[in-house]
């Protein structure tokens, strides 16, 4: 269960045996995107074929929680894992788009775009 005094939480929900979707809501800055951070090192992992990061819940992306997608996509292309961010939102595009990280992520616009995209 997400501790409520966070500034983020992470929900993690697999969608498929070696697909997870982390689901992340609140502010991810400095203080808090070891909150992602964290989850990002327990699933990428080379028995994930994919690691869906859900942006929808995310109200606040600065550039800890930008650095966190980041190493986390690294650690994805090391281990073979295909690492996917679903950002719709303008407090998630925005930041992504204007570091010109859209380039670097596969981004989907929405989380049932990621189910279908693995259900088979």
């Amino acid at each position: 269960m997400p501790d409520p005094t966070a500034l983020a939480s992470v929900v993690v929900d697999r969608i498929a045996p070696d697909v997870v979707v982390l689901h992340v809501s609140g502010e991810l800055d400095t203080t808090s995107s070891s909150e992602l951070t964290s989850p990002l090192d327990s699933h990428v992992v080379p028995a994930q074929r994919a690691v869906v990061v859900d942006l929808g819940g995310v109200k606040f992306l600065g550039s800890a929680g930008l650095e966190a997608l980041v190493l986390g996509q690294q650690r994805a292309s090391r281990a073979s894992v295909e690492f996917v961010v679903v950002a719709s939102t303008r407090a998630a595009l925005r930041p992504i788009e204007a570091t010109g990280l859209d380039s670097v992520f596969t981004i989907l616009g929405s989380v049932d775009e990621a189910v279908e995209r693995y259900s088979s």
